[in-house]
């Protein structure tokens, strides 16, 4: 195992954070968005702030030969009132493409949602440090898929051998629009959610606007979703909303 000195502390740049569309600087890092700033501006609904910056899809991604890399994040959880503490968020390392190994880590603030009252409250917590190492000194494609269900801000990425970003993108990229299933809200990893499998199967970028309990056709997000470059879109809606918006626009 390295030690501390021998591991070189890179930078968390736009271009290591495919699947983010946007990036917010902190006294604790940076916090990857899944709508831009001024698409959050037009929405004063909490449960949309949250979803979003759950980073369903987001992933760091870069060649190296490394064969440790650190993470230091500082992770929001949620928990709800009465119910029992859900399980940690699951960070999925990916080498050339493959599943190499899970991490989690433990600490950081939990937002606690009482649902009778609507009310929450956050309760200020460490960050923690993700671990991968006994990776091989290949030169290879890693991606570290964030949790998809965690608020996750990241401090620090520390490896024991340079980092550069993967520079051949000419993937096509599939933008999607979903609520809670999309998310990934039964999935047991952020990789393993159904769009991450399909973009895999399809070899292809995928960039989640996939918001649980916020798909609402909001114009905010279709225009986020219009100045997105992306080869092919989609969109699932809950059939109770499509037919709510159907029945608003019959005639009167």
């Amino acid at each position: 195992m390295q030690t501390p000195s021998a591991l070189t502390t890179t930078a968390i740049t736009p271009d290591l954070l495919p699947g983010a569309l946007d990036i917010q600087r902190t006294e604790h890092g940076v916090l990857p968005h899944r709508l831009p700033a001024h698409a959050r501006a037009h929405s004063p609904d909490g449960q949309l702030a949250m979803a979003e910056a759950q980073p369903s899809g987001v992933r760091l991604a870069f060649r190296t030969r490394a064969t440790t890399v650190e993470l230091d994040t500082l992770r929001t959880t949620i928990a709800y009132e009465g119910a029992p503490p859900r399980p940690n968020g699951v960070y999925d390392l990916l080498v050339d493409g493959h599943r190499a190994a899970q991490a989690s880590t433990s600490g950081g603030n939990v937002l606690t949602v009482d649902m009778a009252t609507g009310s929450a409250q956050t309760r200020p917590g460490a960050p923690g440090t993700v671990l991968f190492a006994g990776l091989s000194a290949d030169m290879k494609n890693v991606e570290i898929w964030l949790p998809h269900n965690e608020m996750t801000q990241l401090d620090a990425m520390r490896t024991d051998a340079p980092v550069e970003p993967v520079k051949d993108r000419t993937r096509r990229v599939w933008l999607h629009h979903g609520s809670s299933i999309s998310q990934g809200s039964d999935a047991a990893s952020p990789s393993t959610t159904w769009p991450a499998l399909a973009a895999a199967r399809g070899n292809v970028e995928l960039v989640n606007l996939e918001f649980g309990g916020s798909a609402m056709l909001d114009p905010f997000t279709a225009r986020a979703m219009r100045d997105t470059s992306a080869d092919l879109i989609s969109i699932k809606i809950n059939h109770a909303l499509k037919q709510r918006v159907e029945t608003a626009r019959l005639p009167r």
